[in-house]
């Protein structure tokens, strides 16, 4: 577990060649030890240049060709530059991913310095210690396009939301996609049980209760169980657990960080900690019954969920005799119809046999949800119509 706050990914240059290790440029002790203590929070080792020659004449390279030489300036996926030593790397060739960093900034002419040697941001110290963190642990993981992330929830009880998510995650990993499935509701059965692993080793959510800043998502992904082909983060047998809200964004954040896709299972109470999931989805699909009962009882869901999430949609499942429509509901909710999932004959028994919703590539369920990746894998940014 690393320490830090949020921020967005930097954008890795050349991290293949550098082996995703920063370079460090400072001959401040002080700063060097501030630095390498943020690059061990991160996990990566750093290359450290103490110090470099001052450049000669106007315009002159060597200082440039100093670091270049000595470390690679260029293809390094991160250089971090202390304030103390700007001045001699004005000559270097520009390229991103660098960072001015210093624990006393006040100075106006800071700005000019990070100007002239091509940084993205100045960043002081003790201040910006989190987000350090997380530009470093980025370039450490490779981190690039976040995972599509789609809640799925019940708008009634008994809606087949828990069986649409886990159908969501089967059909995306057997596509191709890398894919967390989060189980975010306590009080369910357990999605490891809807995939027929409830034996499986792995980490629960108990065992991140207590996760604060930042969770490494390499160590996340390799912690979880694996089940056809996906990971499974879901609840264990034992007394409930209450998962702070902080620890619930940390670990939806790192299971994004990887790309690919990340399915969330959600209860229908919103609270603190499904508040903190909901504001990083992308899309929230509200499954509804054809009945008008259902419906009701989704219209207090939706507003409780429209309240943080930035796009909910709903999707029907089957219709009753003598029900509604699937364009009557959306309706009816005042939101947006995602499509229609027809009842699959045959679904309970085959689940109960061990078979995970979404198996049968010809069923109804998996046809919904190919078309469905289809649709919003292919879009910009990553939401169907």
């Amino acid at each position: 577990m690393l320490v830090g706050g949020g921020g967005r990914p930097a954008r890795a240059v050349g991290a293949g060649a550098a082996g995703g290790r920063p370079l460090i440029i400072t001959e401040d002790p002080l700063l060097l030890d501030d630095l390498l203590r943020l690059c061990a929070a991160a996990g990566a080792e750093p290359h450290v240049r103490h110090s470099m020659p001052e450049q000669s004449g106007t315009g002159g390279a060597g200082g440039a060709e100093e670091v270049r030489g000595g470390v690679g300036w260029e293809c390094a996926p991160l250089v971090l530059v202390g304030d103390d030593a700007a001045r001699r790397v004005r000559g270097a060739p520009r390229r991103d991913g660098v960072f001015l960093v210093g624990r006393e900034l006040d100075d106006p002419l800071v700005w000019q310095r990070a100007v002239e040697i091509g940084a993205e941001e100045v960043l002081r110290l003790p201040d910006a210690e989190s987000r350090l963190v997380d530009r470093i642990a980025d370039v450490v993981e490779g981190a690039g396009k976040p995972a599509l992330a789609v809640g799925v929830i019940g708008g009634s009880g008994g809606a087949g939301a828990s069986t649409l998510a886990c159908a969501l995650a089967i059909r995306a990993a057997r596509a191709g996609e890398r894919t967390i499935l989060i189980d975010g509701d306590p009080l369910g059965g357990g999605m490891d049980v809807l995939l027929g692993g409830e034996g499986a080793e792995g980490l629960r959510w108990p065992d991140f209760a207590g996760s604060r800043g930042r969770v490494g998502a390499g160590a996340l992904e390799e912690s979880l169980p694996e089940l056809h082909a996906l990971r499974v983060l879901s609840w264990d047998r034992g007394e409930r657990v209450v998962v702070p809200p902080a620890a619930m964004r940390s670990v939806l954040a790192a299971a994004r960080r990887r790309g690919g896709v990340v399915v969330v299972d959600l209860p229908r109470r919103v609270d603190e900690a499904v508040a903190e999931v909901l504001a990083q989805l992308d899309l929230v699909l509200m499954v509804v019954p054809g009945e008008l009962r259902s419906v009701a009882a989704a219209g207090r869901v939706a507003a409780g969920v429209r309240m943080v999430a930035r796009d909910v949609r709903v999707v029907v499942r089957g219709r009753c005799p003598g029900g509604l429509d699937a364009e009557t509901v959306a309706g009816l909710l005042g939101v947006p119809l995602a499509g229609e999932v027809p009842v699959e004959l045959g679904l309970p028994g085959r689940v109960a046999e061990g078979e995970p919703p979404g198996a049968q590539r010809r069923g109804a369920l998996a046809r919904f949800c190919d078309g469905f990746w289809q649709r919003a894998l292919g879009a910009a940014p990553g939401v169907p119509a």
